[in-house]
C-alpha cells in the first residue's frame, strides 16, 4: 500500500507501470486518474489545501479498509495539493487484485471517498474571483452505496 500526498506533478503512466511491474500474483490492475476540470471555461486554477498529517492518516485508513474489504494485493493513492491548472492531474488510484471485480469495486470506493470525505479543501480561482468548492449531493449519494 502506498499513499502519497504531494504538490509535485506525477506521471500517471509511469506510476501505473511501476505499480504493476513484476506482479504475477494478480489477475487485475485497475487505475483512475482525475484531472482538474474547467467546466465553465474560466478556471484559472484550483487551489487545494490540507493538513499534512491528518490527510495522510485519513487516506491510509480508508485504503487499509479497501484492502481488507476487497482482499487487494496492493493499492496506490496519489493526491496533489497546491495551485493546479486546468487539465493537470489531481489524483490517481490504482488497485491490484486476483479478480477484476474486486479491483474495480475497490478503486471506485476509494475514488468516492477521495471525492467526498478526504480532508482537502478546494478553491476555484476564476476571472470573477475565488470561491470554495461546496460538497455535491451526487458525491454524497455515491458514497452511500458503500
Amino acid at each position: 500500500m502506498t499513499v502519497r500526498v504531494q504538490a509535485e506533478l506525477f506521471d500517471a503512466g509511469a506510476e501505473l507501470n511501476g505499480f504493476a511491474q513484476g506482479r504475477t500474483d494478480v489477475g487485475a490492475v485497475v487505475s483512475f486518474t482525475g484531472v482538474v476540470r474547467d467546466t465553465d471555461g474560466d478556471l484559472q486554477e484550483m487551489q487545494i489545501e490540507h493538513y499534512p498529517g491528518m490527510t495522510q492518516s485519513a487516506i491510509e485508513k480508508i485504503v487499509t479498509e479497501a484492502m481488507r474489504r476487497w482482499d487487494l494485493a496492493d493499492a496506490l493513492v496519489i493526491h496533489r495539493y497546491g495551485p493546479l491548472k486546468p487539465g493537470a492531474p489531481i489524483m490517481m488510484v490504482a488497485t491490484a487484485a486476483a479478480h477484476r471485480a474486486a479491483a474495480f469495486e475497490a478503486a471506485d470506493f476509494l475514488m468516492d471517498y477521495l471525492k467526498s470525505r478526504a480532508p482537502f479543501w478546494k478553491k476555484e480561482v476564476t476571472s470573477a474571483g475565488a470561491d470554495w468548492v461546496a460538497a455535491k449531493d451526487a458525491d454524497e449519494d455515491a458514497l452511500k452505496r458503500w
